[in-house]
């Protein structure tokens, strides 16, 4: 573990968190059977992209499936809620997940020139950075570097089940301003809402939605940025922090 990610992370997160987050990390990191809400977990088995390459292109659907994988389109979803306050009306949120960024140049490359240009007023970015489960993750942060700076701010991220948080004080040194179980205020004049975010709430099981929503008053609008949908149909199981 380099000593300077370590010693970041500490004055991130506090020296008893960062600590228990890196060790279940170090206990559970590559974990095939067991951990997180199912059982098998083939994307920590070493050989998953050696099968999966092998049973495309025993099926013929290699090629098909990389250029699938390099058609990034986006879409755009209109969401009306009565609650929302009024100066927020055409807030416009640039959603991108699962990047997976040294996977793909192409779809990469794709990302960039979509999002070159485009008008938004907020970015989040909702974890799946890195390719790999474990291993090695500058290749990932050299990636999203490059993405990155083809957006605009804010720009607000959480982990997910593929990402380390090693690799915070590189995103958050990027202007990515990470969400682990906390929240921010958004404000347009006199009127604001709320940005929560949790941690990985699929195989880590680190998320704390208590802990994120705290600071938020009940009869406030508020977001929750989640890599996964786990967190919506099961109890939390936090860890203190």
């Amino acid at each position: 573990m380099d000593k300077d990610i370590l010693r970041k992370l500490e004055q991130r997160l506090g020296p008893i968190h960062a600590r228990q987050r890196l060790g279940i990390e170090t206990d559970h990191e590559a974990q095939v059977f067991g951990q997180g809400l199912i059982f098998f977990h083939l994307e920590n088995a070493s050989l998953a992209p050696a099968i999966i390459r092998s049973a495309l292109k025993l099926t013929g659907l290699y090629w098909r499936a990389r250029k699938n994988a390099e058609r990034i389109i986006v879409r755009r979803n209109e969401l009306r809620f009565a609650a929302l306050p009024s100066l927020f009306d055409g807030y416009t949120i640039l959603h991108i997940s699962d990047m997976h960024v040294e996977m793909s140049k192409a779809a990469m490359q794709h990302l960039t020139e979509l999002v070159d240009g485009m008008q938004y007023d907020l970015c989040v970015l909702t974890g799946d950075y890195r390719g790999k489960t474990f291993g090695p993750f500058e290749a990932a942060l050299e990636g999203v570097a490059r993405v990155r700076s083809h957006l605009k701010p804010p720009i607000y991220g959480v982990l997910g089940n593929h990402d380390t948080i090693q690799m915070v004080p590189a995103l958050e040194a990027m202007g990515i301003r990470m969400l682990l179980n906390e929240c921010e205020v958004i404000t347009r004049g006199d009127q604001r809402i709320h940005l929560a975010g949790i941690d990985d709430a699929h195989f880590f099981r680190v998320d704390n939605i208590e802990k994120a929503a705290s600071q938020i008053p009940k009869e406030e609008f508020s977001i929750l940025l989640s890599h996964t949908p786990e967190v919506i149909v099961r109890p939390p199981m936090p860890i203190s922090a």
